[in-house]
């Protein structure tokens, strides 16, 4: 409760942009029931503009004998996240460059076309809208994608 309680605070009193990712575990929190239950939640409290991630488990450390998570299971969630409103609902920690594009939602055109980290295609105007219906598409971007790509840069913490 405090952690929900805690998203709707972020969504309606705060200027933060919220993105949610789930973990889904084999087993522990992968059923039909609870990823519509979650979802339904997500629209009635957050918005249906608040991207909803679920995100492959992998099996480590103390949870070594739980298996990964099968991608048919992340679609599935998609699935169940746009059946019940979710606009913008992702598939992560597996290849699905359909699962991690952004669609609009006014044409249904992809906008952002993402595979793995590689931005694929992008079909959006200066402003956030789509280039091909002209829909708001929610999110805080820049007027061209950066080039991040696969690489990964270097973090230095610097003590006080």
């Amino acid at each position: 409760k405090p952690v929900l309680d805690t998203l709707i605070y972020i969504r309606q009193q705060t200027n933060v942009w919220l993105e949610l990712t789930t973990l889904l575990i084999p087993g522990a929190n992968d059923t039909d029931d609870e990823l519509r239950d979650m979802t339904r939640w997500v629209v009635a409290e957050l918005g249906p503009d608040v991207p909803l991630h679920f995100s492959a488990f992998h099996p480590d450390y103390r949870m070594r004998d739980t298996p990964a998570t099968p991608a048919a299971t992340l679609s599935r969630a998609r699935q169940i996240a746009l059946d019940a409103g979710v606009r913008y609902a992702y598939t992560g920690n597996v290849h699905d460059a359909a699962g991690q594009s952004t669609y609009c939602p006014g044409c249904g055109t992809c906008v952002i076309g993402r595979d793995w980290y590689e931005i694929t295609a992008w079909r959006m105007k200066p402003a956030g809208h789509c280039a091909a219906c002209g829909t708001p598409i929610a999110g805080r971007f820049e007027a061209q994608p950066d080039r991040w790509g696969g690489r990964r840069l270097p973090v230095r913490l610097h003590s006080a």
